[in-house]
């Protein structure tokens, strides 16, 4: 009889993982596992130890979710949920999937509000993708009025489902340098995550180049195409004071700050993420 035990499941398919290069292949085995059990990777880690079996017809399971995981499907998309900061997004195919470091950008729209003087500032996040940005201030900042545009049709229905629940978030299906134009000159923060891979440069990870949708990867030759017109909307959002906060790659903080001064921007400062790299741009509207 072949060995049901989870233990030697687990091991096997975080072997299967590591050989097809995946990163991390025993936490994904452990997730996928928790994914199949209905169980935290926590707990999964507790029947491991406890020597719990699995029936035949969840190591089956198992088998089939490692194979797709194995062509570099990405996980998220496998078990539909992202993790990102305090909440579970629903993510699949045609939409961006939120990143760790994304966390930690958000965390300058959040303290923003946090500390606007208005008793319902507003924040604004173009491009919103899944609606991550737009729901961790909604819900860290729950007094706070938040607006959210995604122009594609594929992340759309992401954004819509993910933000659904929060009553202080409205959501559009719009081009970013058109949206809210009924809210110019009032919002506390505009945040974006925008797509600033340079068109020749192809990601190296398959997850991001297979998967990903280049609508939300590619800025143009050098990257910034939209930060360009982000620099100008933005500046007709805010009130002034108020704070635009840009995500980007780890080589184009000085670029940005270039185009922010030119146009006209404050205080243009580039921050790093928990890994020492340039992650995000914020500046002020005079």
């Amino acid at each position: 009889m072949p060995d049901t035990s989870l233990a030697t499941l687990v091991r096997a398919a975080a072997q299967r993982l590591s050989d097809a290069g995946v990163t991390d292949p025993l936490v994904d085995a452990e997730l996928l596992a928790g994914h199949v059990l209905g169980a935290r990777r926590g707990e999964v880690q507790a029947a491991i130890i406890r020597g719990d079996t699995a029936s035949d017809a969840q190591a089956a399971a198992l088998d089939g979710l490692v194979t797709r995981r194995v062509t570099r499907e990405p996980l998220q998309h496998i078990t539909g949920t992202a993790p990102f900061r305090h909440l579970e997004l629903a993510v699949g195919p045609g939409v961006f999937v939120p990143r760790p470091e994304t966390e930690t950008v958000v965390q300058f729209a959040i303290d923003a509000l946090l500390n606007a003087g208005e008793p319902a500032p507003i924040g604004i996040d173009l491009g919103t993708g899944s609606g991550a940005i737009a729901l961790a201030m909604a819900t860290e900042v729950p007094h706070s009025r938040i607006f959210a545009a995604e122009l594609s049709q594929d992340a759309y229905p992401w954004a819509l489902r993910n933000t659904s629940q929060a009553a202080n978030v409205t959501l559009v299906n719009e081009d970013l340098a058109h949206a809210f134009r009924e809210l110019d000159g009032t919002a506390s923060v505009v945040i974006s995550n925008p797509p600033y891979v340079p068109d020749a440069a192809v990601p190296r990870d398959p997850e991001v180049r297979l998967f990903d949708p280049a609508m939300a990867l590619y800025g143009g030759e050098d990257g910034l195409d939209i930060v360009r017109v982000l620099s100008i909307r933005a500046q007709e959002l805010l009130r002034s004071g108020g704070l635009l906060v840009i995500e980007h790659g780890e080589l184009q903080g000085e670029s940005i700050r270039s185009i922010l001064t030119r146009d006209g921007w404050r205080a243009a400062a580039t921050h790093r993420d928990l890994t020492l790299r340039d992650r995000a741009t914020t500046a002020l509207r005079p």
